[in-house]
């Protein structure tokens, strides 16, 4: 990996220094309680790393999307009480992001002690990337580490303008192991690749998917994505999710990769998710009262046969609604079959919330899928080519020696 990553540099540089840790702790939270915490587990490697060499850790994060506004229902302090829990130690929490008492509290911190600002998002000149906040936020540290790949694509104070106030400004294991995977599969993936693209729109995932489907063997569909490409096929898809807009780029598509393409060739439908009186498997065409959620059993057997237990696989969207019961089994059958993918020998990688919420419900272990991502628009935009800011910032692994000289 061309980025400088924080076991890249001897364990003396961390001793007794201050280190700021962009973090993604953007996790449900319902009734004051988080329901899934694997964006906080997956921190903990940088976080002990640092602590076990006497750093004293600032974390910093965001939560939902308050847009300048103090939310209490967003407050980090449950997110505290859970990485305290994690990390068997208490993690000091202010409540604040700024001001007098955040100072103090940084400052009285001792070698190996952890620290939480509150949700940074609380500010609105967080996501404006303002150079004054930005500056504060620097002053708090003498080492910047980023470990939040999800946010990698914002140019926001805490994951790019701040960055550029230090000299030292590193990946953490996070985005190391993130950068790691998706090179290889956005440069040179192992074959077969196999790509497997659902969810609800294509349009925020078509950059990504442009590159993906030429680069692929094979890229089978579902969910709303299917039903742009089956209607740009001709085919009748009833009231089904489609996007008008997008048609003529799917025919496109099948012209030039038609080969590679697979599409749903039976689906679950009914009048509507509210109404399911209706549910029923129909094969080829949806009638025009009906609404496809789900692929039908002979499209996730077909599916099944084309993920084999050899080379790379990329799976980003569920297969349908998965979330109600009667639409769940497509994606169900998909995300078991990737994960005995795994343990044939391929190289699985799974990314976007939906996905990761379908292979919970599904059963499926963290050990049964090679990486998970926790990138969403990052993952996307990535895998497009396109430039992450928060990773561009960070010094190159060639720098290593001169920074580790000073």
């Amino acid at each position: 990996m061309s980025k400088l990553v924080i076991s890249d540099l001897p364990d003396s540089t961390y001793k007794g220094k201050r280190v700021f840790v962009r973090v993604d702790f953007n996790v449900p939270i319902r009734d004051g309680k988080i329901s899934e915490d694997y964006r906080i587990r997956r921190v903990i490697p940088t976080i002990d790393y640092l602590v076990e060499r006497g750093a004293r850790v600032i974390l910093g994060s965001h939560l939902g999307r308050p847009k300048g506004i103090v939310m209490p229902e967003l407050s980090l302090k449950p997110i505290a009480d859970r990485l305290s829990e994690l990390l068997g130690k208490s993690v000091k929490f202010t409540g604040k992001v700024t001001g007098t008492e955040v100072k103090e509290s940084i400052e009285s911190l001792a070698d190996g002690e952890v620290m939480l600002l509150e949700n940074l998002r609380f500010h609105k000149e967080e996501t404006d990337n303002d150079p004054k906040f930005a500056k504060t936020l620097s002053s708090y540290a003498d080492i910047y580490v980023n470990d939040a790949f999800g946010t990698s694509h914002r140019k926001h104070a805490s994951t790019y303008g701040m960055a550029a106030n230090f000299e030292l400004r590193v990946a953490g294991f996070l985005v190391s192991r993130e950068l790691k995977f998706l090179t290889r599969l956005r440069e040179n993936p192992d074959r077969p690749f196999i790509v497997i693209v659902g969810g609800g729109k294509i349009k925020d995932k078509i950059h990504a998917l442009q590159r993906l489907i030429d680069k692929a063997d094979k890229v089978l569909l579902g969910g709303g994505v299917a039903y742009t490409f089956l209607k740009a096929k001709g085919i009748r898809i009833g009231n089904s999710i489609v996007e008008d807009d997008l048609v003529d780029w799917a025919k496109d598509a099948l012209t030039n990769y038609g080969k590679k393409i697979f599409l749903p060739v039976d689906h679950v439908v009914s009048n509507s998710l509210e109404k399911r009186k209706n549910c029923m498997v129909v094969d080829g065409s949806i009638p025009d009262d009906l609404q496809g959620f789900d692929i039908g059993p002979k499209t996730a057997a077909k599916y099944n046969h084309q993920i084999k237990g050899t080379g790379s696989i990329f799976w980003s969207g569920p297969m349908g609604v998965f979330e109600v019961g009667d639409f769940s089994a497509g994606t169900t059958q998909v995300a078991r079959t990737v994960a005995l993918a795994t343990w044939r020998g391929a190289t699985t990688v799974v990314g976007g919330g939906e996905t990761i919420a379908s292979i919970r419900k599904a059963e499926v272990l963290d050990s049964e899928i090679t990486h998970i991502s926790t990138g969403g628009g990052a993952l996307l935009e990535f895998l497009g080519g396109d430039e992450l800011p928060g990773i561009s910032i960070l010094n190159d692994r060639e720098e290593r020696i001169s920074l580790a000289a000073n």
